[in-house]
């Protein structure tokens, strides 16, 4: 099989001509110059060792329906039915009006081997080659924010995950390897062949067979890896032993009296399916909670496009991946100022940041609060050069520094016959004020906060970038919500989303193509 070439010739049934000013956005955008981004060797490297050969299919097609797919949020047989049937897809994608499509399966092989390949964020990274080079892309300020992505699996409880993590290693087993898998099967005691999906029968309003229903499963996850103890497994059946190890320890301890029950805490980084178990518990705040990955995206709010995108296990504290975050800005000489919010404004942030060569960074740093209306530490005046604070009743307290550098202010017997006391602490002891390693950093950003010139850049820029997560999670399927399982997946599903974010974002600021180069829209 050859890889398809475009017929370049004019045509009769000619979808622009038929939609004419009708045509707009990113799908004229992609119309006029999706040959000059997406060339018929676009793909070319992903087939070099293919024995099957390559598609029939040119690649600007693929990488355009690609892209529009993830621009409206369609699954993979929505976008080939659009492509079909959509004269707005068929101009964008340079066939002719009513050309047939392909099979749905052709873009699940193309982003298995795109995952594999040198450049596999191509989509992505070529439209930030296209806006540098029209310079609309710079290098004055990046934005950055996370956003929730909603996994596409259940989450199990307890006794489902345990059973699921046994049934997958038997499964795998049989598969690899049959007769260890008869050799663990021999070892499992509980009624059950795990072949089927789902819970095992019980009486759930009974707590007696309740927890001998955790013990059971716990015993026969225990016996299974027993029977695979100084086995030599390859990296399938290794990985689904490590599962029944890990959803065997995360929810379940063992009573005084042997028994295994269902604990009552929450594991860290607790597993939350076997399905998908890269996918984790995740919170915006207290109140919010939600189960998945979290997208990390870095914008430009001069031109209000995404500079970057990453995704992580919903668990993972959104300052991060911050260096990820601004990799593309290593080595530049000048480097962005950098906007966040409170997520952003800790002392290890801040200091990552600054080590990094970040000068100006604007993220706020949390207000230290009292509780129930008590002073809190931002009501004292902490005087690093004197090593003393002075609490709102006036009294000092000198700052007593540990070994890795933080330190304490104890107020003690000053405290007594305070008449401030009550507004302050309810310890019997006195009030003591902790002084982070880092104190420095904290107290001269927020220093730098209260000045109106940087609360007016802040709250005139940082809000761009909500606008943009809110661009990034407008479709639900490969925005908001996951169309896939696996962060891998996951990740080339938000890179496709960000790329198309881009060019309708490009499109826009009519950013066009003139000698061979990108040019921004003339003044």
């Amino acid at each position: 099989m050859a890889l398809g070439r475009l017929n370049v010739q004019p045509r009769f049934e000619d979808p622009r001509s038929l939609l004419g000013e009708r045509l707009r956005g990113i799908y004229l955008l992609l119309a006029e110059h999706g040959g000059a981004m997406f060339g018929d060797d676009y793909f070319a490297d992903l087939y070099k060792s293919s024995r099957l050969g390559r598609p029939t299919i040119p690649a600007r097609v693929l990488a355009t329906v690609m892209l529009l797919q993830s621009h409206e949020g369609l699954s993979d047989q929505e976008a080939c039915d659009r492509l079909e049937r959509d004269l707005a897809w068929q101009a964008a994608c340079g066939v002719d009006a009513g050309a047939a499509s392909f099979h749905p399966t052709t873009l699940v092989g193309l982003r298995n081997r795109l995952r594999g390949s040198v450049r596999p964020r191509r989509l992505f990274c070529d439209t930030k080659e296209a806006a540098t080079e029209a310079g609309v892309l710079g290098n004055r300020v990046r934005v950055l924010d996370s956003t929730p992505i909603y996994d596409a699996v259940a989450t199990q409880d307890t006794v489902t995950q345990l059973r699921s993590a046994i049934r997958k290693l038997l499964s795998v087993l049989d598969r690899d390897n049959p007769v260890l898998g008869e050799k663990v099967r021999s070892v499992l005691t509980r009624d059950d062949d795990y072949k089927g999906p789902g819970k095992p029968s019980c009486d759930w309003d009974d707590e007696v067979a309740r927890e001998a229903l955790v013990d059971a499963l716990v015993r026969d996850c225990i016996a299974a890896l027993g029977a695979l103890d100084e086995e030599e497994l390859h990296s399938a059946d290794a990985d689904a032993a490590q599962l029944v190890a890990i959803v065997a320890g995360q929810d379940v301890e063992q009573g005084d009296d042997g028994i295994f029950r269902i604990a009552r805490r929450v594991a860290k980084d607790r597993i939350i399916s076997t399905v998908d178990t890269e996918a984790r518990h995740g919170h915006k705040s207290h109140n919010r909670r939600f189960d998945g990955y979290k997208a990390h995206l870095s914008v430009d709010p001069d031109a209000e496009l995404v500079d970057e995108v990453i995704v992580t296990p919903a668990n993972t504290h959104d300052a991060t991946p911050v260096e990820d975050l601004l990799k593309g800005h290593a080595t530049d000489e000048v480097k962005p100022t950098v906007m966040g919010d409170c997520a952003y404004g800790t002392a290890e942030t801040l200091a990552r940041l600054e080590d990094a060569g970040y000068e100006d960074v604007k993220a706020k740093v949390a207000p230290a609060t009292g509780r129930e209306g008590r002073f809190g530490k931002d009501d004292f005046t902490v005087d690093l050069e004197a090593g003393v604070v002075t609490c709102p009743a006036g009294k000092v307290a000198a700052i007593r520094r540990r070994t890795h550098g933080s330190g304490l202010a104890d107020f003690a017997s000053q405290c007594t016959g305070c008449p401030l006391r009550a507004s302050c602490t309810t310890s019997s002891s006195g009030r003591t004020v902790t002084i982070h390693a880092r104190e420095d950093l904290l107290q001269s950003h927020k220093a730098a906060q209260s000045d109106p010139q940087w609360q007016e850049a802040y709250t005139g820029t940082r809000p761009k970038v909500e606008r943009k997560i809110a661009h990034f999670v407008r479709r639900a399927w490969g925005g908001r919500r996951a169309r896939v399982r696996g962060i891998v997946r996951i990740a080339a599903d938000a890179d496709t989303r960000a790329a198309a974010i881009n060019w309708s974002r490009l499109s826009t600021l009519g950013v066009t193509r003139a000698g061979g180069k990108w040019a921004a829209a003339p003044p």
